[in-house]
């Protein structure tokens, strides 16, 4: 595996299967050793910066809990209002200031490509926690270890990718990951929402076998996996299309009845109404497991871009 010491955490695509494989071996390492003490001491001394200029719950979260349990110190801008962004600071002098304070920066933004360019000015190690709808390459990550704990495996699998992959940062960089293992895939949106075809050509030169179609039921009856996302109300500008599409895909106690086949369902969070709270009791339901598994995921990337492991 190659080392990710002192390296930007940007794309899906950066990494490869052993780079992959490697986070999920150290990702299981560190819920084994939380499973015997609440914290390590592993980053003690080290400082995470947490920018966040979009809502997040799980993700910035995640990454304070993560940098905590290492024994590492977080300082956080947690609304671009709260910062010098109000006062028409760039995304790149943010990073070069905040790098005088810390040893790592997690950034959100709702502009593409922002995040590459506060890991061009900051000399320390940068993660990508979403910009726009461009990627999101750390809930990939722990979308593929929740995977490979839920299933046992990541060879020969058939997934659905559900709702809003026009816009789905998530499934963007999931997408790649998956193509390491040779996943088959059902792109699974109204018309308006399908996933760009820059990513769809790509995938298909890679060898990928992919599906785009319309039948939720027809590709969850096919997979082993279904991965929902919400449809995406703040990356609409016309709010009449928005209500078109909300709620064009749902699962519910009757939809997996009609299945008849076990799946297992996992969602980036939050979710609106495409997966009904009756489900949450469903066994193959590993949507808050999988929330779970980011800060195992998290504290995985920190230490190793942080030269501890």
């Amino acid at each position: 595996m190659g080392s990710l010491k002192g390296k930007d955490i940007l794309h899906g695509n950066q990494f490869s299967k052993r780079d992959v494989e490697g986070i999920i071996r150290i990702a299981s390492d560190f819920e084994k050793e939380l499973k015997k003490k609440d914290s390590l001491a592993l980053l003690k001394g080290k400082i995470l910066a947490t920018l966040f200029f979009e809502p997040s719950t799980r993700t910035r979260l995640s990454f304070e809990t993560a940098m905590q349990r290492l024994g590492g110190g977080v300082i956080s801008m947690a609304s671009a209002e709260s910062s010098s962004t109000a006062k028409g600071e760039t995304v790149a002098d943010t990073a070069r200031t905040v790098s005088q304070y810390a040893d790592a920066i997690v950034i959100r933004h709702p502009r593409i490509g922002s995040a590459k360019e506060a890991a061009e000015a900051a000399p320390i190690p940068v993660i990508n926690a979403g910009d726009g709808a461009g990627q999101h390459p750390t809930q990939a990550l722990l979308d593929i270890y929740t995977i490979h704990k839920e299933l046992g495996s990541l060879k020969n699998l058939k997934v659905s990718m559900v709702g809003d992959l026009k816009n789905g940062r998530t499934v963007h960089a999931l997408v790649e990951l998956l193509s390491l293992f040779q996943t088959r895939l059902y792109f699974v949106s109204p018309s308006s929402l399908r996933m760009p075809e820059e990513i769809v050509s790509n995938l298909k030169q890679k060898g990928i076998e992919i599906e785009e179609t319309e039948d939720f039921r027809k590709a969850a009856s096919e997979s082993a996996l279904v991965y929902m996302t919400r449809i995406q109300k703040e990356r609409f500008e016309n709010l009449s299309e928005y209500e078109r599409v909300k709620g064009y895909y749902v699962i519910d106690e009757k939809f997996l009845k009609e299945l008849k086949k076990k799946i297992t369902i996992l969602h980036p969070l939050p979710r609106v109404d495409e997966i009904r709270p009756e489900v949450d009791a469903y066994p193959g339901a590993a949507y808050f497991r999988q929330v779970k598994n980011g800060v195992f995921v998290r504290m995985a990337l920190l230490a190793m871009i942080l030269g501890k492991r």
